[in-house]
């Protein structure tokens, strides 16, 4: 008897399957959403470490307390600008790297 143990094996299967190939626009979205989720996260993330409210960055960024849950749910993308206004706020900066070859 074989069952399923709801393990996944192959993830870029699993995503095409539920998001469609690389390329599609039905994937793109979902990868787009992925990325602003998971920034979001990070913002939160620094921003609980360096003890700071929603209220008081949205202060210290000259936005509101709502755009700034926005921004940690994944529900909208900060403009460049504002994304660098976060991070300094925060006492974090931006590392653009180049890789060695």
């Amino acid at each position: 008897m074989q069952t399923n143990d709801h393990k996944i094996r192959d993830y870029s299967a699993e995503l095409d399957r539920k998001y469609g190939a690389v390329g599609t626009k039905e994937r793109e979205q979902f990868e787009e959403e992925a990325w602003n989720f998971y920034s979001g996260q990070i913002l939160q993330e620094a921003r609980r470490e360096a003890k700071v409210t929603q209220a008081e960055l949205a202060e210290r960024t000259q936005t509101t307390k709502s755009y700034i849950s926005k921004v940690e749910n994944g529900v909208i993308t900060p403009s460049v600008g504002m994304f660098y206004r976060i991070v300094a706020a925060l006492g974090m900066r931006v590392e653009v790297v180049k890789p060695i070859y």
